[in-house]
């Protein structure tokens, strides 16, 4: 195990930062990752509402998708149909409400069913474009969407941005899920990216007739995730059927001020705004 992790710290300070890459993101603020060693916790969900809930505070916000093999995020904004373009700075990402644009792979492909059977030199190339060549412009936060795992894109991520702020870690209550997560956390820990905090995601189910959560999961193991690695439990997210379906509507953000499930997201983007302010 040791030697897996000198490996992996070896491989990114192996690598001096990339000029253009500084160049061209130098007016980011804050770069921020959403991560899960598990698939199917809702990564992308949390990354599109965390960009669309800082949009509407006012801030100016990109949302980078960085899953090469399974892009979501067109989807969820319902923008799957658009395309880039190309300006004098580099490529123009899709502007998808005031103060926010998304860029990725899913809006290049020709065939939304298409496959991406690439390779890993591929997709770092992919994501070293995403970060280099497309114009982001001022924001105050880069938001970027990882896929599963900590392989290559996340350890990619951090290898050519040089310094990543800080770093949200999805999860579901499940010991199995957990068990992934947690390698993501010491992920986190050993390339010396700040965790901002762990999402508890699907705690429960918010019943559409009375109202009330119920616990379809039990047991403390992200409570014991979160106190081993010594970093907040920043929301237990509810499965509220009106979020869900408003996602594959392309209707990301939910405005209904009484829903449990926005209360507590608001939590979270409190915190990552309290980590940079």
């Amino acid at each position: 195990m040791s030697q897996n992790i000198q490996s992996a710290e070896s491989l990114v300070n192996s690598e001096a930062e990339e000029p253009k890459i500084v160049s061209n993101l130098r007016s980011v603020k804050n770069k921020v990752m959403v991560m899960s060693g598990k698939g199917g916790v809702g990564k992308s969900t949390v990354s599109a509402n965390l960009a669309t809930a800082l949009a509407r505070r006012g801030k100016k916000v990109g949302l980078l998708d960085s899953d090469i093999h399974g892009p979501s995020i067109p989807t969820m904004f319902g923008i799957a149909d658009q395309r880039p373009t190309v300006g004098e700075k580099g490529i123009v990402p899709v502007n998808v409400a005031e103060n926010l644009k998304v860029m990725s792979i899913g809006l290049l492909l020709d065939n939304p069913d298409s496959p991406v059977i690439w390779r890993g030199p591929a997709k770092m190339k992919a994501i070293k474009q995403f970060l280099e060549e497309v114009d982001w412009g001022v924001l105050d936060y880069l938001i970027i969407d990882l896929p599963p795992g900590t392989g290559d894109e996340p350890l990619s991520i951090v290898q050519l941005l040089g310094k990543v702020d800080g770093a949200v870690v999805v999860t579901t209550p499940q010991d199995v899920a957990l068990t992934s997560v947690r390698k993501s956390l010491k992920f986190t820990e050993t390339l010396e990216v700040p965790i901002i905090g762990l999402v508890e995601n699907m705690s429960g189910v918010i019943c559409p007739h009375c109202n009330e959560e119920i616990q379809i999961f039990s047991g403390e193991s992200v409570e014991k995730a979160a106190k081993d690695f010594n970093t907040p439990l920043l929301a237990t997210l509810p499965i509220e059927p009106h979020v869900s379906s408003s996602g594959d509507k392309g209707d990301v953000y939910v405005n209904d001020e009484k829903s449990v499930w926005k209360e507590k997201f608001d939590s979270i983007v409190n915190s990552v705004e309290e980590k940079f302010n």
